[in-house]
């Protein structure tokens, strides 16, 4: 799973980079890659259920202590470990040449189906 972490409030990103992502996701989708994906708003109507020491309590956004939100996130499959860190990678590159003037962090995540370790 991909994750893209910014800073809240950044503005949109430019058409050229939506531009370069769609050609992008276009040919992981082609390829089978790219099951799901999409972006997310700011956390202006987010809510959080924090839980804590058993109890759980409600926090409505947006919050003004968070430094960087998920604005995006994919669903991906790859035969390899390897072939997954070079593709992010690559879309992280997309963000560097296309919207340079803002910190983004791209995480590349497995995603668990159970108690085991993550594969090789």
């Amino acid at each position: 799973m991909g994750f893209v972490r910014m800073e809240e409030g950044i503005g949109t990103p430019p058409q050229a980079l939506f531009d370069a992502m769609d050609v992008h996701i276009g040919e992981r989708a082609a390829a089978g890659v790219f099951l799901d994906g999409g972006g997310l708003y700011g956390t202006e109507d987010a809510v959080n259920f924090v839980v804590r020491q058993g109890e759980v309590s409600r926090h409505d956004g947006p919050y003004a202590e968070a430094r960087e939100v998920v604005g995006g996130w994919s669903i991906l499959q790859y035969d390899t470990l390897e072939e997954a860190v070079a593709d992010q990678e690559k879309f992280a590159e997309l963000h560097a040449k296309y919207w340079p003037e803002v910190t983004v962090i791209s995480t590349l995540r497995q995603i668990s189906n159970g108690p085991e370790a993550p594969a090789d």
